[in-house]
């Protein structure tokens, strides 16, 4: 590939939406940062990245890469096979493209491709959305040059002087919700003055958050709640089916919202999975919120995730095996505690960090200016 003098600048990983959007999200800011920029992503084949990165209008590139699966199975074999073959493939991609700099946001084509640039002296970045690190960015931390982090005390995992407290890049339309409380209640068909409760589990539904809350529906509406629930497409039948039971007017059903920003704008209390970039979104909103961490993520991460919002008295916390048995208590007494709710907010937003992108934007560049 020919020297044009544009910046090039390669961005690796993905595996989860947790990786991938933060990935465009930083993609989309040095675009509109710098004019004159090649832009190159390296993903895992068969992963969302290939296609949500795609969609997005960005080049990418996919490495035959996994990790090994916790039970014994078949697959792991293959495993020592795909890092060789991921490595090769690395060090072609890194040959031909010639990136000014390279940035890994977690999972493994991302370790990959970062550890052999930084084998070339290639400068490298790493941006680890969670409190508690992947296995992938612990070990590539001795040799980047920066490591751009959401959660303070990250010094417990990586070299103190290479880390950078950005927060996570997040959806800047989705956490936009200053003054669309009216246009939101309007949208959902919900009654002003009326308590508002907001249930996500993510795209795909958490079983548990949505047992739960079919569990509650009936006393949330006996005591003046309205309920908007995101289910997932799995849950979806299931929880419209429970909802015309009790109340037609009361619980707005969705198996997935477009428009989050409304549904943040119209919830007076939020319940939520500890996803480090749903965290990071929430931290930005500002509205108190019940986490209840999957007990199905790599390293536990949620769980540290919410743990890091309680220390700081920022959330409500409710384990997942606790779910259906205190929710509906835990909901109640927050709408009926005022005074509970608005510590919770204002301590959530002393965490938000809105300007990650452009902060880990500005360290990329101080990268590619001391080449």
């Amino acid at each position: 590939m020919e020297d044009t003098g544009k910046i090039k600048v390669i961005i690796s990983g993905g595996g989860t939406g947790g990786h991938v959007f933060p990935a465009i999200a930083i993609a989309n800011t040095l675009k509109m940062k710098c004019n004159d920029i090649d832009i190159l992503f390296v993903g895992a084949k068969g992963r969302m990245e290939m296609e949500k990165v795609a969609a997005a209008g960005y080049r990418i590139e996919g490495l035959w890469i996994s990790g090994l699966q916790r039970r014994l199975t078949l697959k792991n074999f293959s495993v020592p096979f795909k890092i060789i073959s991921s490595l090769f493939k690395s060090n072609r991609i890194l040959k031909k493209f010639k990136p000014d700099v390279v940035i890994g946001v977690g999972g493994y084509a991302s370790w990959a491709v970062v550890k052999v640039a930084s084998i070339k002296g290639i400068p490298t970045l790493i941006q680890e959305q969670n409190s508690y690190p992947g296995k992938s960015n612990i070990n590539l931390s001795f040799k980047v040059d920066k490591i751009c982090v959401a959660f303070p005390n990250m010094e417990r995992f990586f070299p103190k002087a290479k880390i950078v407290i950005t927060g996570n890049p997040v959806r800047k339309e989705v956490v936009d919700i200053e003054s669309k409380k009216e246009e939101a209640m309007n949208f959902f068909g919900l009654k002003a003055g009326k308590k508002t409760i907001f249930a996500v589990g993510g795209s795909l539904g958490a079983r548990t958050i949505n047992e739960s809350i079919q569990e509650y529906l009936e006393l949330f509406i006996t005591e003046d709640i309205q309920v908007i629930w995101q289910t997932g497409k799995f849950f979806f039948e299931t929880a419209k089916e429970a909802a015309n039971k009790i109340s037609k007017e009361g619980i707005k059903v969705f198996d997935f919202i477009n428009r989050m920003d409304y549904a943040y704008a119209a919830a007076d209390i939020i319940i939520s999975r500890a996803g480090a970039i749903s965290v990071s979104e929430l931290c930005i909103v500002g509205k108190p919120v019940i986490l209840i961490p999957s007990p199905n993520v790599a390293e536990d991460h949620q769980t540290k995730n919410a743990e890091a919002l309680m220390k700081e008295h920022a959330a409500k916390f409710i384990k997942d095996s606790q779910c259906k048995t205190i929710l509906g208590k835990t909901v109640l007494e927050l709408v009926q505690d005022e005074e509970k709710c608005s510590e919770l907010s204002k301590n959530i937003k002393t965490l938000a960090k809105p300007f990650a992108a452009e902060t880990i934007v500005s360290e990329v560049m101080k990268l590619v200016n001391r080449k």
